[in-house]
C-alpha cells in the first residue's frame, strides 16, 4: 500500500533520473528540482563544457553527474547509453527534454531545419527510450513503475502563428509516442506521460521573449510565463509515487494560455 504522508508521497530520494538537455532551460529546471530532492540525476546535452559545468554547480547540492552526448545521431545516442550502463544498473525515471526549434515561414523552410528539428525532438525519444528499455525494465513493477516523461510543447496542441511548422509538428509526434508508448509497456511497470510547456524563460525562448514577453503574459489567464518550481514540481509529481496512476497523458503546463487564441 502506498504510504500516503506527503513526505513520501511526493517523494524522489535515491530515484536514479537521466534528464536530456539538461544544463540549460526546462531540462536544467528539471534536473535542479530532482536534485534539490534527493534524486541521482544523470544530465545530458551536447555542450560538453557546459554539461561539465552545471555537473560541477548541481553536486554542490546533491548528486549530480554529467554524460555530455549529441542525441540528433546514433553514435551520439549510443555513448550516451554505454556510459550510463557503466555507471547504473537500472533507471527509474527517463526525462526525454533535449529540443531544438527551426523558424521560417512555410514557403521558405529549409529542409535542413526541418532534419534538424526532427532528429532532436522526435527520434532519439524514440529510439533513446529503445535502448534504454532494460534499464527502465529493472526498475519497473507493476507497484512502483518505472517512468517516461517526455517533454512536449503547447505548439503541439495547438497552432502557433509564429513560423516554426516543422517544431510544432515534432511536438505533436512526441505526443502521440507518448500515448503509443503509454499502451505497450504499462502492463510491464513503465508508464509513459508528456508535459506540454507554455513560455519558459530558456535560451531558445529568449528571442521570441526579449520581443513579445508583455504580450504574452497579458493573454495569459495567469498573467505570467512560467518558472522553474512550474516544471521542476511537475515532473517530480509524475516521478513519484502521487503520480503513478497517469498513463498516457499530454499535460500542459502553460497557466492556460492554450485555451486562448492562437498567439
Amino acid at each position: 500500500m502506498t504510504n500516503l504522508a506527503i513526505n513520501n508521497l511526493f517523494s524522489v530520494a535515491d530515484k536514479t533520473v537521466l534528464v536530456t538537455g539538461g544544463s540549460r532551460g526546462i531540462g536544467l529546471m528539471i534536473a535542479q528540482t530532482f536534485v534539490k530532492n534527493g534524486a541521482k540525476v544523470i544530465i545530458s546535452s551536447r555542450n560538453a563544457e557546459v554539461c561539465q559545468a552545471v555537473e560541477k554547480e548541481l553536486s554542490a547540492i546533491g548528486d549530480c553527474t554529467a554524460i555530455p552526448a549529441d542525441l540528433s545521431n546514433k553514435e551520439g545516442r549510443q555513448r550516451l547509453v554505454e556510459a550510463l550502463k557503466k555507471k547504473v544498473d537500472k533507471l527509474d525515471v527517463l526525462i526525454n527534454n533535449a529540443g531544438a526549434n527551426w523558424s521560417a515561414p512555410f514557403k521558405e523552410y529549409p529542409e535542413h531545419g526541418y532534419d534538424k528539428v526532427m532528429n532532436i525532438n522526435v527520434k532519439p525519444v524514440f529510439y533513446l527510450t529503445q535502448d534504454l528499455m532494460p534499464l527502465l525494465e529493472a526498475s519497473a513493477s507493476l507497484e512502483t513503475p518505472a517512468r517516461v516523461i517526455n517533454i512536449g510543447s503547447i505548439d503541439g496542441v495547438r497552432v502557433s502563428t509564429i513560423d516554426n511548422s516543422a517544431y510544432g509538428m515534432s511536438k505533436a509526434a512526441v505526443h502521440h509516442l507518448t500515448k503509443i508508448l503509454a499502451v505497450k509497456f504499462a502492463g510491464k511497470g513503465i508508464t509513459v506521460n508528456a508535459v506540454a510547456p507554455g513560455p519558459f524563460p530558456s535560451k531558445m525562448t529568449k528571442s521570441m521573449l526579449d520581443q513579445v514577453q508583455p504580450m504574452i503574459e497579458k493573454a495569459n489567464p495567469v498573467r505570467r510565463i512560467g518558472r522553474a518550481g512550474d516544471m521542476g514540481g511537475i515532473a517530480v509529481f509524475l516521478a513519484s509515487d502521487a503520480g503513478s496512476y497517469l498513463n498516457g497523458t499530454v499535460i500542459p503546463v502553460d497557466g492556460g494560455i492554450h485555451l486562448m487564441a492562437s498567439m
